[in-house]
C-alpha cells in the first residue's frame, strides 16, 4: 500500500498574518515616499487639468458674463479696497515713520496681496471638505483616482490666483511703488502655498467622508479664525510681542509676508522664514497624501 504524500509547507513561507503585515508596511512606506507621491501625481496631470477646467466653468455656469467674472471679481475687489482703505480711512500700512512716504493705495494693495494668497488656501480647503461626498458616484461605480479631486480645486484656484496676481502687479505699477524688482521670486513663495493647500485639502477631504459636519466647521469656524490670525489686514510688525507666537506657528503668516516682500516691496524673501514654511508645507503635503490614500480604501463602505 502506497503511503499518502505528506504536504509540507516551505520553511521560508510566512504565515498569512505576517504576509499581510509585511504588505501593509510596504504600502505605508510607499505612501510616505516623496518619489512615489511625485510619480503618482504626475500621472494624474491630465485628469487634474480636465477637472480644474470643469470646476472653473461650473463656477460661472448660467451667468451672463461667464468667465469674465473671474477677471472682474478681483478687479472690483481691488477697487473697493482702494476706496475704503485709501480714500475713506486714509489707512497707512507702514509702522512708525515708514508710513509717511506711502502712496494712498499702498494699504489697499497690501491687503489685496494678503487676500489672494489666503483665498488660494481657503478656497481649496473649504471646497475639499465635501468633495468626496459630492462625487460619491466616482467612489461606488468606477475606478477613479479620488486624490485628484482636491487637486482640481487647487488647480481652479491657481487660475483665479494668476488673474488676481496680474491685477495686483498692474495696480502696484500704476498706483504703488512700481513693478517689484524681486517679482521673479513669486514661484518660490507660491510653491509652498500649493504644497500646504494640497496637504491640508487631502486631510480635510478624507475626514469629510466620516464627519459630514466638517464642511460647516471648516468654512464657518476654522477658516475665519485662521483668516484673522493671518496678517492679511495688518502687518505682522503690529502684533504685540505677547501674541507673536500665534504668527510663528501659522505657516500662512510667513507665506503672506514673503508674498508682499517679493510682489510689492521689491525685497528679497525672508529666507529663514520661507525655508521653514517650505519644509512644513512639504511635510503636510506628504502626510496628507498618505492619509488620504490610506483612508480612501474604506470610502465605499461609508458612502
Amino acid at each position: 500500500m502506497t503511503p499518502e504524500p505528506t504536504l509540507i509547507a516551505p520553511v521560508n513561507q510566512a504565515p498569512a498574518p505576517a504576509l499581510r503585515m509585511m504588505s501593509e508596511r510596504a504600502s505605508l512606506a510607499s505612501l510616505l515616499s516623496p518619489i512615489s507621491m511625485a510619480k503618482s501625481l504626475y500621472s494624474l496631470r491630465e485628469i487634474v487639468i480636465r477637472f480644474s477646467e470643469r470646476e472653473l466653468l461650473s463656477r460661472n455656469k448660467g451667468s451672463a458674463l461667464g468667465f469674465i467674472w473671474t477677471v472682474l471679481q478681483p478687479l472690483l475687489m481691488l477697487a473697493v479696497y482702494t476706496f475704503v482703505f485709501a480714500v475713506v480711512w486714509q489707512a497707512k500700512w507702514g509702522v512708525g515713520g515708514a508710513a509717511a512716504g506711502e502712496s494712498n493705495a499702498t494699504f489697499a494693495l497690501s491687503v489685496f496681496c494678503g487676500l489672494i494668497m489666503f483665498d488660494l488656501f481657503a478656497a481649496t480647503v473649504g471646497a475639499s471638505a465635501a468633495i468626496v461626498v459630492n462625487n460619491a458616484n466616482y467612489v461606488k461605480k468606477v475606478i477613479f483616482p479620488l486624490e485628484a479631486l482636491p487637486l482640481a480645486q487647487l488647480g481652479a484656484g491657481l487660475c483665479t490666483f494668476a488673474i488676481s496676481l496680474l491685477i495686483l502687479l498692474t495696480g502696484n505699477f500704476f498706483f504703488g511703488s512700481g513693478l517689484s524688482k524681486t517679482v521673479y521670486f513669486v514661484p518660490l513663495v507660491l510653491l509652498p502655498m500649493v504644497a500646504l493647500a494640497a496637504g491640508v485639502a487631502w486631510f480635510v477631504a478624507s475626514l469629510g467622508v466620516y464627519l459630514r459636519d466638517l464642511r460647516q466647521l471648516v468654512s464657518g469656524l476654522l477658516l475665519p479664525v485662521l483668516f484673522f490670525v493671518t496678517p492679511v489686514f495688518y502687518p505682522s510688525e503690529r502684533v504685540p510681542a505677547a501674541f507673536a507666537w500665534i504668527l510663528a506657528i501659522n505657516p500662512l503668516a510667513g507665506l503672506v509676508e514673503n508674498a508682499r516682500r517679493v510682489m510689492l516691496y521689491g525685497q528679497m524673501p525672508d529666507w529663514p522664514s520661507l525655508i521653514t514654511v517650505a519644509v512644513v508645507s512639504l511635510l503636510a503635503m506628504q502626510l496628507g497624501y498618505a492619509f488620504f490614500m490610506k483612508s480612501k480604501r474604506s470610502f465605499a463602505d461609508v458612502l
